[in-house]
Order: structure tokens, then C-alpha cells, then sequence
């Protein structure tokens, strides 16, 4: 069973939510749900400019369900819009839910990054032929 439509590429990132990542209670913490999110869209941001990128910005981040421990975790990332220096990625967060074959999105949150130099300063970029 599905809900909506799971991004036909392949993930970005794809991991298992562990016990150390999880309240008292099984729920996996917010944060760490972000930051998995963070480097999959980093990784992909530097991809598609092909240079550095730092994050400056988080945005329209909406937590739909809650991730539970031994869930599949992936996080499927697309380009919103570009900018001179910058770009947005969008980042959808999908859970195979843990001895099951329920696939549900859980969370979704614009990553926006800046490309950079060599010494740290914004660079203009150069989209890859999509």
C-alpha cells in the first residue's frame, strides 16, 4: 500500500532509523529526520552545480507522520529553483515502515544552498544539462 506518489528516481539518501535516533517512546527525533534530509540535499545541490554548497537556509519544513525505529528512511531530492549563486532543493522524505510493505511520506522541506569558492565566497553557478 502506498499513499500518493512515491518519486520514481532513486533516493538521494536511504538509511534505518536506529534506536539512538529515537525518544523514549520509538519516535524518531525531528532533528534527526532534518539532517538526513540536510545531506541528501546537499550532497545533490553540489551534484547539479558541481562545486561546493553550504546550506543558508530551511524552509516550509511540514512533518506529516511520525518515523518510527527500524523504518526504511529515504529522502528523494528535486531542484525548485535556481538562483545566481544559490539554488532550492526540494526534499521528500518516504518510510518503508519496518517489517511491512507500507510506504507512506512522513516529511517534506525546501533546502536552500549557496555555491561557494575555494575561500568561502558565493561563486555564480553552472546548472548540469538536466
Amino acid at each position: 500500500m502506498t499513499m500518493s506518489k512515491v518519486p520514481a528516481e532513486r533516493p538521494s539518501l536511504r538509511t534505518i532509523a536506529m534506536p539512538g535516533d529515537s525518544n523514549p517512546d520509538g519516535d524518531i527525533f525531528g532533528g534527526w529526520i532534518m539532517a538526513q534530509m540536510d545531506i541528501a540535499s546537499g550532497g545533490y545541490a553540489s551534484r547539479k552545480v558541481k562545486c561546493r554548497v553550504v546550506t543558508i537556509a530551511v524552509d516550509a519544513m511540514t512533518f506529516l507522520k511520525p518515523v518510527y525505529i527500524g523504518d526504511d528512511v529515504s529522502c528523494y531530492c528535486s531542484v525548485a529553483r535556481y538562483g545566481k549563486t544559490s539554488l532550492v532543493v526540494h526534499v521528500e522524505t518516504w518510510v518503508q515502515r519496518h517489517h511491512s510493505e507500507v510506504i507512506e511520506k512522513v516529511t517534506e522541506g525546501n533546502f536552500t544552498f549557496v555555491a561557494i569558492d575555494d575561500q568561502g565566497r558565493p561563486t555564480p553557478i553552472v546548472r548540469d544539462n538536466e
